[in-house]
């Protein structure tokens, strides 16, 4: 423990990659935080930091020194949380790195309800893509993740697969818009505008266009879901989405949303995980269950 907030600046310090920068987030002076850091490094008997010309960065054994740092600190706040559930009092603090498609309404509905239940918990929600949510993991940044068509798994402990399948948005005027479902050949022949390379539903997208010899053409690219579904009204193009991130009809003059037909273009998986080999806090781990209940309830799951 007595090392516990030597290992909060040096935490701060690899994020910002400047001492004075990290000096001013947590209202010291850059000298004292930088004999800070030198006392450690004395004790420990090896530098954790590569002074550059402007800033520093982490060497190979600040690299290893990094993960235990951000694992003790997670420790102290997973004990933190029991010592409140033994008070009765359910406090902690719960960080969510998600797909876009999460944050319209899924999330915001799930966050009100269970704080609802325990007003003292607090939440950060940080938007993100599937490679990036995923290192937010693994850094320690966020405790649960939620991502469509997720990256590369290896340090990712699943606990829930929600099958999704991608559906064609468009205004309700769209040639497309009175069918219940879409080839495809179909969607291929109008204006599109799509997400851009690091989401999933491009890559899904990108791999059924080439398993049928056809070429994306996007006339608009975003990596903002909420621009996408709004200039697919504005222009008449076809965007694409999950179904968790689509909000249903309420009038004649909403977007309209259709499955692509599933001969061409699989469902998708949403998945929900922690880092591999945590234990989450008492707030995160009860929070990861109530997602688990409203996924059984609302999605067929795998």
């Amino acid at each position: 423990m007595r090392h516990l907030q030597t290992y909060r600046y040096i935490d701060a310090v690899s994020k910002t990659g400047s001492i004075r920068k990290a000096a001013e987030d947590l209202n010291l002076t850059p000298s004292a935080l930088n004999r800070r850091i030198q006392a450690f490094e004395e004790e420990l008997g090896t530098p954790v930091f590569e002074r550059l010309p402007r800033g520093v960065r982490l060497n190979t054994v600040g690299e290893l020194l990094i993960q235990h740092i951000r694992g003790q600190i997670s420790d102290l706040e997973r004990l933190k949380s029991r010592i409140a559930d033994l008070e009765g009092i359910r406090r902690g603090h719960v960080s969510i790195a998600c797909s876009q498609a999460l944050l319209p309404y899924f999330l915001p509905r799930q966050i009100a309800r269970y704080r609802r239940q325990h007003p003292a918990v607090t939440f950060s929600v940080l938007p993100r893509d599937r490679a990036a949510a995923e290192q937010e993991l693994v850094d320690y940044s966020c405790d649960l993740a939620l991502v469509f068509e997720p990256a590369r798994l290896a340090e990712f402990q699943t606990l829930a697969v929600v099958p999704q399948p991608v559906h064609a948005v468009m205004a309700p005027g769209h040639p497309l818009a009175g069918r219940d479902s879409l080839r495809l050949r179909d969607c291929l022949r109008y204006p599109l505008c799509l997400p851009t390379a690091p989401f999933g539903v491009r890559r899904l997208l990108e791999e059924a266009a080439l398993r049928k010899a056809e070429t994306l053409s996007p006339l608009v690219e975003s990596d903002s879901f909420e621009f996408l579904r709004h200039y697919a009204m504005a222009e008449e193009l076809l965007a694409f989405q999950i179904p968790i991130g689509l909000k249903p009809p309420q009038g004649p003059g909403d977007l309209v949303s259709r499955p692509l037909d599933e001969r061409d273009l699989p469902a998708g998986a949403l998945l929900l995980g922690q880092l591999r080999h945590r234990a989450l806090p008492v707030a995160s781990a009860r929070f990861a269950d109530q997602l688990l209940t409203a996924f059984q309830a609302e999605f067929a799951m795998a």
